[in-house]
């Protein structure tokens, strides 16, 4: 088979699979989760098995967010904790970065003889291209030297940029789920501070700013939040304080 019909149907392939995973997920750190097991499954060789996760870094702290196994997550642990290795590089200069043999690397000494007691002899970084200040990278690790052929390399940078893709859409959706949630959240708040201005201005018979003034008041000399004041003026009225709830349309 010719390469590029090989890499066409391969990249075709890895799409509808990342595709199927947005839809079949709950929720992104199930997604992760498949995306980690799938690129282990996808690139490691017949004879051998590697070990994959993926890292992001937002606000330029890096979190591994999913890995096929556990293995895979105490790899990138230690890299954390040295500050730099092979994966962190990738991340920073978008560049696929490789180790063949862990016995030979010079890079971050302290980091590779720590990986090398482990068993890991060879190490690859793909980036994964974000948008924004946030940045990605697939991590895979294999126990042997050289465990990471050329063509692996290719079918990881190949799965890396689709994957990518399908990272960001993810993403963009955990944003807008936090932020409808976020809003959720307001408008319960709201609420509950609306009703509890009612009963201040019922039970003192004053307007409705001299009743928010006595909310805000009570909650800056008592040092609580204003809900949870407004939520103790409700239940002092009414036992069913804690069963009120927020209508609006979806």
């Amino acid at each position: 088979m010719d390469a590029l019909p090989f890499l066409t149907e391969l990249r075709d392939g890895i799409a509808s699979r990342l595709q199927d995973m947005v839809l079949e997920t709950s929720d992104a750190e199930e997604f992760f989760q498949e995306l980690a097991v799938f690129s282990a499954s996808l690139l490691s060789p017949p004879e051998s098995k590697v070990h994959c996760n993926v890292t992001v870094a937002r606000r330029k702290k890096p979190v591994t967010v999913a890995c096929s196994d556990a293995r895979a997550r105490a790899m990138d642990e230690l890299q954390y904790a040295f500050g730099d290795g092979p994966c962190l590089t990738a991340m920073r200069t978008g560049m696929t970065i490789y180790v063949p043999d862990v016995s030979r690397e010079h890079r971050w000494p302290e980091y590779i003889q720590a990986v090398s007691k482990k068993g890991v002899q060879s190490i690859l970084g793909v980036p994964l291209r974000l948008e924004g200040e946030s940045t990605a990278a697939l991590n895979i690790y294999s126990s042997r030297p050289h465990g990471i052929t050329g063509g692996d390399i290719a079918r990881a940078e190949l799965f890396g940029k689709q994957s990518a893709k399908t990272l960001r859409l993810e993403l963009r959706l955990t944003q807008l789920q936090e932020a409808n949630d976020n809003l959720e959240a307001a408008m319960k708040n709201r609420t509950v501070i609306d009703i509890a201005i009612g009963v201040i201005m019922a039970q003192n018979r004053c307007s409705q700013d001299a009743a928010i003034t006595i909310l805000r008041r009570a909650s800056g000399s008592r040092n609580i939040k204003l809900r949870d004041v407004a939520a103790g003026v409700i239940e002092s009225v009414s036992p069913h304080a804690a069963a009120l709830r927020t209508h609006f349309d979806e």
